[in-house]
């Protein structure tokens, strides 16, 4: 074995005593931990994504070297080793851009445990990108839940700690179905590892046994993953968590939480159910329906808010729409788009959420549209990155967003059945982002006769702008060189099969 096989497994492993260690550090400490660990991590799955590439083939890490049926596994090919290196740049950027108003947010004696779950909340990212066995990937779900759940409550208001209840019962509820559903599969099959589940449920399929109960359990996974990544109707408690939490909490919730889930969907769908026989259970058109739901609900309820960091956060729940709607296509194109759509609203939605706190502190800590008046001529900054993250979001050439429905409307034409359907909701919420976030942009470009609030500069703000410009090359790396991004996509998704 190459030492390089072993990387994916210390990346989880030393997310996890990064957490023991940063519980008794104070919070200067524990920050310079977490930032050093997230460098590391970020290295060491860069290496193992070079490795992939270079063989052109995933590889199996045993845990313990204990095979099948007893034995843990982790798998690594060119999706899931690029997957984690993209969460991991994600996480610190959304930490750094965040760093600042850390301090006004949480308490000065919590701030470890924030770190502490930072954390904890990488490791279970890791862990669902990489595990090979379902019921490792519950349990870190579940500690990706409760990780979630803390940093949306660790600000201590009223609004974070019913945000974090809601949050709460309804991942739980998704949690449940999950496992009820894990559990069906392995009375089915008699198996948790993904690839050993795979050979079992295409035999089943063959032979007719047990149709019912199979789509049962295809059910319940599928609805409880939609329910813990916020697909319309389920995103109720979306809009609190991702409002009220602290501004870098609310980054990486909504750029790599439930993205995290979601491609845990993707891979049970490719490695644990198998592709056609997940097209041929129709399930697959109900995710559909509920995404181009969730693209014009979601777009509505944010053209209705008053609050720019709740219009961003139901923006998410149109967004998320966009990833179902190209899972339920039931194509190779589809998916690889969704794939896509996944690190282009990651990029963004942080970006749009670390420029949005820039503005509302310039505009005497107000998040209200009417305050917002002026706000980028006060934090030049965060105006023209809010601004590159709308314009992204809107579709405009040039950024990601316009190569994410672009993806979505090729895929949509390959698909006869649902490509009116796609092409037409496609259409609507498109002038729907625009209304809500070209409204925004307006809004903070316009001028001001009489400046009641403070500007600030870039002497005060370095490691801010800093961020910031890294946000806004990514999103235009994504944008204009994205063809090798998707093409290694794709080649990550023929790793799956």
């Amino acid at each position: 074995m190459d030492l390089v096989q072993n990387f994916p497994a210390v990346s989880i492993l030393i997310c996890l005593f990064a957490g023991i260690i940063s519980s008794g550090l104070k919070g200067k400490a524990a920050r310079y931990v977490n930032i050093a660990l997230i460098l590391a991590v970020m290295i060491l799955n860069t290496c193992t994504l070079g490795y992939v590439l270079h063989t052109e083939e995933a590889f199996v890490y045993v845990m313990g070297k204990f095979p099948a049926p007893w034995g843990n596994e982790i798998r690594a090919g060119v999706l899931e080793c690029f997957m984690a290196v993209f969460f991991c740049m994600i996480m610190l950027l959304s930490l750094l851009g965040g760093k600042k108003k850390l301090a006004d947010e949480v308490e000065e004696g919590k701030t470890f445990l924030y770190y502490v779950l930072m954390n904890l909340l990488l490791s279970s990212l890791l862990a669902l990108v990489y595990t090979n066995d379902l019921f490792t990937a519950y349990v870190f779900v579940e500690i990706n839940t409760i990780a979630a759940c803390g940093l949306i409550m660790i600000r201590q208001n009223g609004r974070t700690i019913e945000a974090a209840a809601r949050y709460m019962i309804m991942s739980l509820l998704g949690s449940g179905m999950l496992l009820m559903g894990i559990c069906m599969l392995y009375d089915l099959t008699g198996h948790l590892l993904m690839s050993n589940i795979k050979e079992q449920v295409a035999i089943l399929s063959v032979s007719g046994q047990y149709r019912i109960p199979l789509l049962v359990t295809i059910a319940l996974m599928s609805v409880g993953l939609a329910i813990k990544s916020a697909l319309f109707p389920f995103h109720a408690w979306l809009p609190d968590a991702y409002g009220y939490s602290t501004v870098s909490s609310a980054a990486i919730l909504s750029s790599l939480v439930s993205k995290g889930y979601i491609f845990l969907l993707i891979k049970i769908i490719y490695r644990v159910i198998g592709f056609d026989i997940f097209e041929a259970s129709k399930i697959i058109d109900v995710l559909f329906v509920f995404g181009l739901m969730g693209m014009i609900f979601g777009s509505l309820s944010a053209i209705k808010e008053n609050d720019v960091r709740r219009m961003i956060a139901y923006s998410s729940v149109a967004q998320i729409g966009y990833i179902y709607m190209g899972i339920g296509m039931g194509t190779q194109a589809g998916m690889a788009a969704s794939v896509f759509h996944i690190l282009s609203h990651a990029a963004t939605k942080s970006l749009l959420f670390i420029a949005a706190i820039g503005l509302t502190d310039v505009s005497g800590g107000s998040r209200k549209f009417i305050d917002l008046t002026g706000a980028a001529y006060r934090n030049k900054w965060a105006g023209v990155t809010f601004t590159v993250g709308s314009l992204s979001m809107v579709g405009v050439p040039l950024f990601s967003g316009f190569i994410s429905k672009l993806l979505f409307a090729q895929a949509a034409v390959q698909n006869n059945g649902k490509m009116l359907p796609a092409l037409i909701v496609l259409g609507i919420s498109t002038i729907l982002n625009a209304i809500y976030f070209m409204k925004t942009v307006i809004r903070i470009y316009t001028p001001v006769e009489e400046n009641k609030y403070e500007c600030v500069t870039f002497s005060s703000m370095k490691l801010y702008a800093a961020t910031l410009v890294c946000f806004i090359g990514l999103n235009i790396i994504l944008g204009v060189n994205s063809q090798p991004i998707v093409d290694l996509i794709q080649q990550g998704l023929s790793m799956f099969s």
